[in-house]
């Protein structure tokens, strides 16, 4: 009796693995893998969370996924964000972007919202995972963004403080001279520091309290472990900057301070492209830009991505709008109409954030990376395609959003009076 128990036991078990482990086929698909290959049509095998297999050839699947006039790309990763720290713009208790205290340590992280109802929309939009960045802080180097994925799993997946934030010029209201003083300051400060010196609270107070520029901006312990692992750990650095003469300083302090530097807006990089190139710094542009917001950004051009392309330059796209990040293709797009190649724009969007903010196996259709993918049900770069299935870490994620929800309700049912539809 317990011997047949047994058996039934482990037949059970065996059964419930093969249930949980179910493949997917993506079959005869337009593939886009996100690294400058050409597209071709193949098939895509999901396993468990990660893509096992892609070839041209026949593959087989516990779950069969017809794309044929569809296409495939890796999710789309935004890189300048707000998504889940805040939710309405105006109503300062639905944001957790900003710190009355910390200023260069300030952390994002745990504010962070799984539930926001922004993540469903974007998700149904093409935005899988996300670099959420907090406000500025009154330093000009200072805040910590993270990164998410966008699964509205309560078990937060993501990373911690994988960004510092900063600005120079444009809506800033300090002295531009000052900003840069300040920004010098403070990194000579921390690369004086050894990190045998910051063993305890203590010993970092007391730094903090020998230092002149520490201690006119008022730094606590948990912005010198920041500003520290930034000058000695190679903590990527997001500086917001258009101005030509601000960019190459910029590059200046990259070069002496051996800085991880990205920098944000760029829209004079075109005056100054070859240092650019040069220096090897990764751009973050919006490439609708054509029309000057501001004196930093005379020399804005909707042609300046395929300009840096054409350089070699590493380029990762970011949006106007607050709130739809989604529209980060659609200034692909507009790169793509006005010089970028095709396949460099789509990189743009997947696996150049990767490669640049280093945040794994994602950003690419190859076997052994995590399966965040799109089928579209046309080119994903034309704002009126949209996403037949998106998935995340290789679940099939439910497109519903607070949108389509009020979509239904006022579409449907119209004989009944709008507070008693469903």
């Amino acid at each position: 009796m317990i011997y047949s128990r047994n058996i039934a036991l482990i037949i059970f078990m065996l059964s419930t693995a093969v249930v949980n482990s179910e493949s997917v086929l993506i079959q005869d698909i337009t593939i886009l893998d996100g690294k400058n290959n050409e597209p071709f049509v193949g098939n895509v095998l999901i396993d468990d969370n990660k893509i096992s297999q892609v070839s041209t050839s026949s593959l087989r699947g516990d779950l069969v996924i017809n794309g044929t006039g569809k296409i495939l790309t890796p999710g789309i990763i935004s890189t300048d964000t707000e998504i889940g720290i805040v939710e309405i713009g105006a109503l300062s208790v639905t944001r957790d972007d900003s710190s009355n205290l910390y200023q260069i340590g300030f952390s994002i992280y745990d504010a962070f919202n799984p539930n926001s109802v922004l993540i469903p929309w974007n998700r149904s939009n093409g935005i899988t995972s996300t670099l959420t960045l907090p406000q500025n802080t009154n330093s000009p180097i200072g805040g910590l963004g993270s990164f998410f994925v966008l699964d509205s799993s309560l078990e937060i997946s993501g990373s911690k403080d994988v960004v510092m934030i900063g600005r120079v010029g444009g809506s800033g209201s300090k002295s531009r001279a000052e900003t840069f003083a300040i920004i010098e300051d403070l990194l000579e400060f921390a690369s004086s520091i050894d990190s045998s010196d910051m063993k305890t609270y203590k010993d970092i107070a007391e730094i903090i309290d020998g230092s002149p520029i520490a201690e006119t901006m008022d730094l606590h312990p948990r912005d010198l472990k920041a500003l520290h692992k930034l000058v000695n750990d190679e903590l990527p650095l997001i500086i917001k900057a258009n101005r030509a003469s601000d960019l190459l300083k910029l590059i200046k302090l990259k070069e002496e301070y051996d800085l991880n530097l990205i920098i944000m807006g760029a829209q004079e990089a075109g005056l100054v492209a070859s240092r650019i190139a040069e220096s090897k710094i990764p751009l973050i542009i919006n490439p609708i830009n054509n029309i000057p917001e501001s004196f930093d950004e005379l020399g804005a051009n909707i042609e300046l991505a395929g300009k840096l392309e054409d350089l070699g330059i590493t380029l990762m796209f970011n949006a106007p709008r607050d709130h739809n990040y989604h529209l980060i293709r659609q200034g692909a797009g507009v790169a793509v109409a006005n010089g970028m190649s095709y396949a460099g724009a789509l990189k743009a969007l997947t696996l150049s954030p990767v490669e640049v903010f280093k945040l794994g196996n994602r950003g690419q259709i190859a076997p052994g990376k995590i399966a965040d993918l799109i089928i579209w049900d046309a080119d994903p770069l034309e704002p009126s395609s949209m996403p037949e299935k998106v998935f995340i870490n290789g679940e099939d994620i439910d497109l519903t959003s607070r949108m389509s929800r009020l979509t239904e309700r006022y579409t449907k049912n119209k004989e009944k009076p709008n507070g008693y539809r469903n």
